[in-house]
């Protein structure tokens, strides 16, 4: 398996820390509103991953983080009248609506910023007494000159950064570059006693700290969007190998920008959209799939005409499902031993598997992945029929199935019961039928077609589908 990797700017073979475990970290939202549809991305990207490492016989150590405690929360809360754990612990809630609708598997685990405050105290302790850290009035600054590898990650130079930044009349650094670390509170806000003042601690202290706590000092992969290259992870990266003194991860991973009809999404463009909006019109199975259809490092349109097209290629493959489904129910199918025509088919479709293993070690090309699917549904489709053996017909449908699995794609709607009425009405078809009184026939088809319900005459039997 190869992976391309930010640090090195080039693919290289995964070799993890231990035999068989992976220890993955992948930043997590700032839980202030509903999650935006940008963010839906690495969530679902990162969890194929995951599924994937897994499915080769991995043990995934998985964390995410929440960030709980914020400017923005904090301004949320103050606009409403309540306090920020009220803002964090509703949006908390509402993320992980929205990641089940999308079948995001649960962190191994998923820790909140506010009950890792001591861990962030004791670090940045550490980094003060190691020299990279100094205290001015109670705000706490990381010495980025103290750390010589600064800009490793971004491939931005120190100097360069410099001459475009500015202090602020009202901060203390001893250098425009240094980033806060802890800062004192202010009216209002959420606050922690320190060494240092009252306060909270900056944005990038968190990861460092949660990383460290639940996968080790030093791990295997770190992943996020493209945005937090810099500084996020630039500064992560000065913080943890400062403090601990060792590498801290050894892959960095990051997924490209999704932009909305070929715009940047913006509330002031008009095309910011959540993901709980775009599940009202779209099942989010279609926005997984979505997602997944094209590499995630390239960048990523979100359009009308785009989700229609993942929709309609997503039912081609639940459609094939379907039909090999209905075959396996039934009666038709031949109890004999697969055929040699069969066996040769059967060659085809572990060549497609052997097609989508290499797609998927091949820096997780998912949308190549996806196209070997396809031929498999081709496959079934062309090959898969009433005459075919069971199980040839079995191992073409439990194939498709785990591919699809191991990309979180479901390929089973959730059973929907008839009412009584409407079953009724089917049964009355099908004896008008036998009586040849085709009249009534069409009338409940029509009838049945005015309550969302479609009706398949097949050789096998009647088949029905919601519309």
């Amino acid at each position: 398996m190869r992976i391309y990797n930010t640090l090195t700017q080039k693919k290289e073979e995964f070799i993890p820390l231990e035999e068989g475990k992976v220890r993955m970290y992948v930043c997590g939202p700032t839980v202030y509103n509903f999650v935006h549809i940008g963010n839906a991305r690495p969530a679902i990207i990162f969890d194929s991953f995951r599924r994937y490492l897994e499915y080769v016989g991995y043990q995934v150590n998985f964390v995410t983080n929440f960030t709980d405690v914020d400017d923005k929360i904090i301004k949320k809360a103050n606009e409403e009248g309540v306090s920020a754990t009220e803002i964090s612990e509703r949006y908390i809630k509402e993320f992980r609506t929205d990641m089940d609708a999308l079948n995001v598997k649960e962190a191994t685990v998923h820790p909140k910023a506010t009950q890792e405050i001591d861990g962030m105290i004791e670090m940045i302790g550490d980094l003060i007494k190691k020299g990279h850290a100094y205290e001015k009035n109670g705000t706490v600054y990381f010495k980025t000159r103290s750390f010589p590898d600064y800009g490793k990650l971004s491939k931005k130079k120190i100097d360069d950064l410099e001459a475009g930044a500015r202090i602020a009349v009202s901060e203390e650094k001893e250098d425009p570059m240094d980033f806060v670390l802890w800062k004192p509170k202010k009216e209002g806000e959420p606050f922690w006693t320190s060494p240092w003042s009252e306060g909270r601690p900056g944005w990038h202290i968190e990861c460092s700290v949660m990383s460290r706590k639940y996968l080790g000092e030093q791990i295997d992969i770190h992943a996020g969007g493209e945005d937090l290259i810099f500084p996020h992870h630039e500064n992560e990266i000065a913080q943890s190998e400062a403090c601990n003194e060792k590498e801290f991860a050894r892959y960095w991973m990051h997924n490209a920008f999704l932009n909305i009809d070929n715009k940047k999404m913006s509330k002031s463009e008009g095309n910011f959209f959540t993901v709980r909006e775009i599940c009202e019109q779209y099942d989010p199975q279609v926005v997984r799939f979505f997602m997944l259809n094209s590499h995630y490092r390239s960048p990523l349109n979100f359009s009308k005409d785009l989700m229609e097209a993942a929709k309609n290629s997503l039912t081609r493959i639940l459609t094939a499902v379907g039909q090999l489904e209905f075959l396996l129910s039934g009666n038709s199918l031949a109890e004999t031993k697969i055929t040699e025509q069969e066996s040769e088919f059967l060659k085809d479709a572990q060549g497609l598997h052997e097609k989508y293993k290499v797609a998927m070690d091949d820096d997780f090309n998912t949308a190549d992945a996806i196209a070997a699917i396809f031929e498999l549904v081709k496959l079934a489709n062309t090959n898969c029929s009433s005459d075919s053996s069971r199980a040839f017909v079995q191992e073409v449908y439990e194939l498709i199935v785990k591919l699809c699995d191991i990309l979180g794609i479901f390929t089973k709607k959730e059973e929907e019961l008839l009412d009584a009425d409407i079953e009724k009405l089917i049964e009355e078809r099908q004896t008008a039928r036998k009586n040849k009184n085709f009249q009534r026939s069409d009338e409940i088809r029509n009838l049945l077609l005015d309550q969302g319900i479609v009706l398949e005459d097949t050789r096998e039997g009647v088949r029905w589908k919601r519309s």
